[in-house]
């Protein structure tokens, strides 16, 4: 699996919102200004942080978004498997079957094991980086 843009980008816009979002409503446009991305792009990444329950819209004209759980909850696993629409590396290490049809090789392949086990051993690291750790880990003045 090649983690897309929309974990990365969607793991920067919730450090930005945890960073900025403590007092008010984060806007969209100002993230998409400070993390240089596309307001569109990140527009459709909010649908999924709002439907995860990772953050939280506010309306009006000092409207925008905030974490809606400390940082402290809300793991770079966590935030993978939103917006990928996926728990593992490949396509046959993302069945509960040993049977995953997913290849030329469905139900004779060797090697679907080596793939959920890869994929086990990266969402185990991943579920154990927080967003409140990564603020601490580089709380070095950089902005978001």
């Amino acid at each position: 699996m090649r983690l897309t843009t929309k974990s990365r980008y969607g793991t920067r816009m919730v450090l930005d919102i945890a960073i900025n979002g403590t007092e008010k409503p984060v806007p969209v446009s100002d993230i998409a200004r400070r993390q240089n991305i596309s307001f569109k792009y990140l527009e459709k990444l909010i649908g999924k942080l709002k439907h995860g329950d990772i953050i939280k819209s506010h309306r009006g004209p000092f409207g925008g978004h905030m974490l809606s759980r400390p940082p402290s909850e809300i793991t770079v696993g966590e935030l993978v498997r939103l917006l990928e629409d996926r728990g593992a590396i490949t396509d046959c290490a993302d069945t509960d079957s040993n049977n995953c049809s997913e290849c030329n090789q469905a139900g004779e392949c060797m090697t679907q094991w080596v793939w959920i086990e890869a994929s086990e051993a990266m969402f185990e690291r991943l579920d154990n980086i927080t967003i409140d750790f990564l603020l601490k880990k580089f709380d070095n003045g950089r902005i978001f």
